[in-house]
Formats: structure tokens, sequence, C-alpha cells
């Protein structure tokens, strides 16, 4: 690790790891990234544990979006970069406003910047073949930075969106109601501060980015999987419905998970590592 990137952990309040230090984290190596737009973002790579000699260009690596609230150490997101690293090296990271990321959260608008840093310092390792893994919040981040990308060391080779929503301000649902209330309120931000440990923008969207099933069409070539529970309690079955019937057939493919709650918190193991395999397999393909 540079020593730049030990100031810049120590700044945002977090201990640099060093890389032969056998208590890390998933023997992760830690770093800071820069989005496009300057925030620092608290990243970690973790090498496939099952790479052995294997060069690193060879070794697909999967890029991990959370959901709203996640962060980088959070135990979901750690489980879930456990399950993936049995299949292959693995990046995670925390959005802006997340963890010790600064910045704010912008719920899903500028955290296309966020990802694409990750996915630029993936390649930057050595990976020539990235997928995407979106969490809720993630999920919808990582279907725009697909659809949207043009930077060929920034954009991603598969994408994965998991538990996410298919359009803007929905309500339809009670946790959806309680999650609108946390981040347009003045007071819901203060609760999201101090007890959700996330950093909310104050200001809303403008403009208003296209959402996801409004980029989905742009989205092929690049392999898609959309996966969903069937007990998801944010986002009904119509929105995964609607972000394939919106994306390209030929490249697109979709899960309903019977008995799956939301995102990262409720994923079972066997569902990571099918996800895993998968993403290793689209982008062998």
């Amino acid at each position: 690790m540079s020593r730049e990137s030990e100031c810049e952990l120590a700044r945002l309040g977090h201990p640099p790891v060093a890389d032969g230090d056998a208590k890390a984290v998933d023997q992760a190596r830690r770093t800071v990234l820069r989005a496009a737009d300057g925030v620092p973002l608290e990243a970690a790579y973790t090498p496939w544990s099952g790479g052995g000699d294997a060069a690193v260009s060879a070794v697909p690596v999967i890029v991990v979006a959370h959901g709203f609230t996640g962060a980088l150490d959070r135990p979901a997101l750690r489980r879930a970069a456990g399950a993936f690293a049995r299949h292959t090296a693995v990046v995670t990271f925390s959005f802006r406003g997340h963890g010790r990321s600064g910045g704010r959260s912008t719920v899903g608008d500028r955290e296309v910047l966020d990802l694409a840093a990750a996915v630029r310092w993936a390649r930057e390792r050595g990976h020539r073949s990235v997928a995407t893994v979106g969490f809720s919040m993630g999920g919808s981040v990582a279907l725009r930075h697909a659809a949207l990308c043009e930077d060929a060391a920034e954009r991603t080779d598969a994408v994965v969106a998991v538990s996410a929503p298919a359009r803007w301000y929905y309500r339809g649902t009670a946790p959806m109601r309680r999650l609108h209330w946390v981040v347009q309120r003045p007071v819901g931000r203060l609760v999201s501060r101090w007890g959700l440990r996330t950093r909310v923008h104050t200001e809303d969207w403008d403009p208003v980015p296209p959402s996801p099933t409004q980029v989905a069409p742009k989205i092929a070539p690049t392999p898609l999987l959309v996966v969903h529970g069937d007990r998801d309690a944010y986002f009904p079955l119509d929105h995964p419905l609607g972000l394939v019937r919106a994306a390209d057939p030929r490249c697109t493919e979709l899960w309903v998970e019977h008995g799956f709650g939301h995102a990262e918190n409720a994923a079972p193991d066997d569902l990571l590592h099918r996800i895993a395999r998968w993403a290793t397999g689209a982008l062998a393909a």
C-alpha cells in the first residue's frame, strides 16, 4: 500500500492494513480510490482463494456494489465477498456517504462514478475481465454503470443486479416509504447519519437520472443477470420483470428465487455461489 493511501485511510478514520498482516480481513489489500468528482472511497481487494500461481490477467474479478446503508466492512458484504472469493478475485468498496468513504450518498445517482473507480482499480491490478454485482441500490447503480459508462478502463464485461429497483420514487411498500422519509426529511437524514451510519445528500436530484428500466436496453451486448426474491419486502416482482422486459432478451437472464428476501443481508450462501459461477461463466464465454 502506498504512503499516500495510508495517509488517506488514516484521515478517514480507517487504520491501514499491511499487505503481509495475517490478521487482515480476508487477506484484503486496502486502498483509497478517487471517484471522477474527487470523492475518496475506501476499497479492498481479495485475491481468489483458489488462484494458486495463476497469472492475475487470467483471473476474472467481481466488483461488489452494496445496498443503501451497507459498507465495505459490514458483515453482510464481507460474507458475500468471502463467497465470491471462492470462485474468483473480488473488489469491495464503500459508496460515498457510507462507511469510511467521503462525501454524501446521492442514493444511486453519482454512485455510478464510485463503481467506475472500483472497476478501473480492478483493471489496474491486472484483471482483464470484470463483472459487477450490485445489491438493491447497488444493483440500480450497476445497471446504469453498465449502460452508460463509455471508458474502456471503467466498463464491465458482465453485470448482475440483485434486488434492484426498476424505477425511481417507488413508495408501494412500507420499507420504501420509510426509506423515502429517511432520505428526504431533515430528521430522517439525522437518523440515517447517527443511527444507520450513512450520510445522505441534502439536495434533490437535478436533473433526475434515467431509471434502470430506461437504461436497460443500452446494456446489450453485455451479459445481464437479474436476481430477485419472491419475498422481497422492498420491491415486488414487477420490478425485475420490468427490467427484463426492457433489456435485450438475447443477453439477459432472470432468476426469481423462492423464499429470498432483499439484497445482501438476506442472500443465502447457495445463491451467492451460484451468482459467482454465473459471473465467471459469463466472463469466460
